[in-house]
């Protein structure tokens, strides 16, 4: 069971935050800038789930930046992939909207 932290409690500022990360994670994404979307995830998103209080961002964040050498250069965008969604679905709690998914992985 992962650890899904109170995110209707998230500040304002770091609602914001997660929006800006959620905006450049995207947009690195659909450019394929693999250097910046690990740069992000590891610097950037890692600190905000920090700070947020979710254990399983920065373990995710952890292990893409930092795990053992990807395979493939898609399956470092299905890593990237799997972030994004959980980014998503924090943002999502955090409005109200939904109950938190699962992500095994």
């Amino acid at each position: 069971m992962q650890h899904h932290p109170d995110t209707h409690a998230l500040s304002r500022s770091l609602q914001t935050a997660l929006e800006d990360l959620l905006g450049d994670m995207t947009h690195a994404r659909r450019r394929g800038d693999l250097g910046r979307l690990a740069l992000l995830a590891y610097w950037d998103v890692r600190r905000w789930g920090a700070v947020a209080g979710d254990r399983a961002v920065v373990e995710r964040c952890a292990a893409l930046a930092t795990g053992s050498p990807h395979p493939s250069r898609e399956a470092f965008l299905a890593l990237v992939d799997e972030l994004i969604a959980a980014l998503e679905d924090a943002q999502l709690r955090s409005r109200g909207h939904v109950e938190p998914a699962r992500h095994d992985g």
